[in-house]
Order: structure tokens, then C-alpha cells, then sequence
């Protein structure tokens, strides 16, 4: 499959190419805050109510894919700050120890994820203190009213979960800020949206290939198997949204982590046979595994942030030395924000805009997740 880097600065092809409207939804984020920073002083007693309740002994946020991230975040955000233990948790059941002293948030985007729904069924029968946040009307917000339990409304806009990442983030920080893990103030939040606004003003469609940083990163990820590392917590987090948007967006492998695990593994891979360069007497377009004429190598993506721990930042170093030895194309991705949540914020803003314009390029509908439908009937029946 050929990467056509033509459509991206053609308005009507790549129109024709996004249907269902990723790229304008991508562009929502700075709105999606300001709609959620309206709800949360429009709601204000949900978050005395939280904070009259005290710290609990840990925060637990629950969910999957698209609506996970919130919890990712908001773990990396204040893993040196929280006097308590904050997790982002995965899958169906509940680990052991979490009971009545805890605080579980369940959340998902539509209200219907099964896994989500479990978790909060189990929560409830523990005695935890629960906040579902979710769809109105859909069956987790039904469990809360049973369950008389705290609910946020979620409204998604019909964006997919991945594209109402700000949506979800923002009550779950609010409500991480009410317990006492963190302080989150409306003007660092304002931040955000605003780092976000700016983001979309230069990696937006409209801007062409040439000053559009998300259209030149989506040309770079052509043809290669990107290694995306991060170099701090929030990093990481970035590092696995950018694995998770080439695989939904493009259908595009990525791989992912955070320094410095990364260094005990992965890194191996640079002598490996989509690694290091040939020998100066072999064919450069030779394909070392069919014979066939192909670009595929690694390219390593670093996701740098000035905050990040000063051995990180000699590891990184080390790796783009390492990397460019052999050959390996690299990239060191930063943003300026002031705030590192903001700049955290603009840099998942060009992650989702690049898989984005990656997945267009190839032909693929960057809406379209039907392996992951066809996944969820065959599981329902």
C-alpha cells in the first residue's frame, strides 16, 4: 500500500478520505475543556460532596481503550505529588485489596463497555465509594441511580471515545483535585484548552504539509515501524496514545514505551533485522527478509519534556546516538507550553491529527474500527 502525502493538502480529498470527521473532531479539544469546566461549576456540589467524604486510601479509575486514557493521565500527572496510590486500571475484575476506603471511578464513553460495567458492579458490592462517569441514559448511568451512586454525564457529540478525551479527562481530575491526590485549579485547565486551541491552529487540515507539523510526522511514520518512547510519566502516557491512534486511526503498528524500561529491552531491537543499516556491500533496497524491493525499518520517536529526570535525559540521549550509529532514523518530538499537562495536552493533539492524516494517506477511514465491532457481536452472543 502506497502513502499518498497528496491528499493531505487537497481540502476535498481529504474530506473524501475522514467521512465521519476525525480531524474536526481532534480540533474540539480546547472545547470540550471549557464545556467541562462549565458543567463542573454548574455542579459544584458533587465535588464538595466528594471532598466532605476525606482522602480515601487510594483513587482506582476504571475503563477501557479511548476512555482509559483519563485514569493513564491522571496517575502520570500526580505520581510525584499524591500522597496516596493512584492506579488506572484495566480489565474485568477488581484487584483484591480495593474495599470500602477507596474511591473507584467507572468510566466510559458510551455507558455500555462491559468491562467498565463489571467493575462497577463489583465496586458497589465492596462498598467503595463510586463515581460513575458515562453516557446519559445508558446502562452504567442506570447502575448509578440504582446504586445511588455519583454520576457524570458524558456528552460525547457523537465523537468516538478516542476523539473525547478531554471530555472524560477533565471531571476525572476535578475529582482527583476534591480527594485530595492533587490540585488541578481552573486556570491550569484554561491552560490546556488553550495549549489545544494552538495546537489545531497549525496542525489542523487547513494548514498545508510544508508548516504542519502533524502532516510532515504523519509522512515520517509512512513506510516505517515506529518506536515511540517517552522520557517522562505523562511521556509514556503520550508514547502509548501513539501506539493506540496508529493502530485505530491508520491500522498502523506502533511501538511504545517509557524510558527507562525501554533501555532494558527494546532497544535491542537496533540490530535487529528492522534495525540496523546493511553493509555498504549490500543492496540499500533490498528487503533482508523476501528479496523484495522495501523501506520497512525501524524509526525511533523520542517524546522529550524539559521536566523530565535528568537520567532520562542522558538515556535519551544515548539512544539517539545509538540509533543514529546504526542508521535509524529519528525524531525528538516537543511542545512549548508552559504547564506540563499542557504541553502533555498539544502533543497528543498532533499524535491524534498525525494518525490521523497517516490513516487518510493509506486510504483508510480513521473512524472506521470494524475488526473491534465485529470483536464486540461475536463476544455478545
Amino acid at each position: 500500500m502506497i502513502f499518498n502525502d497528496g491528499v493531505l493538502d487537497d481540502a476535498a480529498a481529504l474530506a473524501a478520505g475522514d467521512p465521519e470527521s476525525m480531524l474536526e473532531a481532534i480540533a474540539t479539544g480546547g472545547a470540550q475543556i471549557r464545556r467541562s469546566l462549565l458543567w463542573v461549576s454548574e455542579n459544584s456540589e458533587l465535588f464538595s460532596a466528594l471532598a466532605t467524604d476525606g482522602r480515601p486510601r487510594a483513587l482506582i479509575v476504571c475503563g477501557i481503550g479511548g476512555s482509559a486514557v483519563a485514569g493513564d493521565i491522571v496517575r502520570a500527572a500526580t505520581i510525584g505529588q499524591s500522597p496516596i496510590p493512584v492506579l488506572s486500571h484495566r480489565g474485568y475484575s477488581l484487584p483484591a485489596w480495593i474495599g470500602a476506603l477507596d474511591v473507584v471511578i467507572a468510566i466510559s464513553c458510551s455507558g455500555e463497555t462491559e468491562e467498565t460495567l463489571t467493575n462497577f458492579d463489583e465496586a458497589v458490592r465492596r462498598g467503595c465509594r463510586v463515581v460513575a462517569i458515562g453516557a446519559t441514559g445508558s446502562a452504567l448511568a442506570k447502575r448509578a441511580a440504582q446504586a445511588n451512586t455519583h454520576f457524570v454525564a458524558i456528552d460525547a457529540g457523537g465523537r468516538p471515545p478516542r476523539a473525547n478525551l478531554w471530555s472524560l479527562t477533565i471531571p476525572v481530575l476535578k475529582i482527583a483535585d476534591a480527594v485530595g491526590v492533587a490540585s488541578f485549579p481552573t486556570s491550569s485547565l484554561e491552560a490546556i484548552a488553550d495549549a489545544l486551541d494552538a495546537e489545531a491552529l497549525i496542525s489542523g487540515p487547513h494548514v498545508d504539509f510544508d508548516q504542519n507539523p502533524a502532516k510532515t510526522l504523519a509522512y515520517s511514520l509512512a513506510g516505517k515501524l515506529p518506536v515511540v518512547w517517552g522520557s517522562t510519566p505523562l511521556g509514556g502516557v503520550a508514547a502509548y496514545r501513539f501506539a493506540a491512534q496508529c493502530a485505530e486511526n491508520a491500522d498502523y503498528p506502533c511501538l511504545h514505551g517509557e524510558l527507562p524500561e525501554p533501555n532494558h529491552n527494546q532497544v535491542v531491537m537496533f540490530d535487529g533485522v528492522l534495525g540496523a543499516q546493511l553493509s555498504t556491500d549490500d543492496d540499500v533496497f533490498s528487503d533482508r527478509l523476501s528479496g523484495q524491493s522495501a523501506d520497512l525499518a525501524l524509526s525511533l520517536f523520542l517524546l522529550r519534556d524539559p521536566e523530565e529526570y535528568d537520567k532520562n535525559r542522558r538515556r535519551a540521549q544515548i539512544c539517539v546516538d545509538l540509533a543514529t550509529e546504526r542508521g535509524i532514523s529519528v525524531q525528538e518530538i516537543r511542545t512549548d507550553a508552559e504547564h506540563a499537562l499542557a504541553r502533555f495536552a498539544a502533543l497528543v493533539a498532533r499524535i491524534d491529527f498525525a494518525t490521523s492524516y497517516l490513516g487518510v494517506g493509506f486510504g483508510i477511514n480513521p473512524s472506521d474500527i470494524s475488526p473491534i465491532m465485529a470483536l464486540k457481536d461475536r463476544i455478545s452472543r
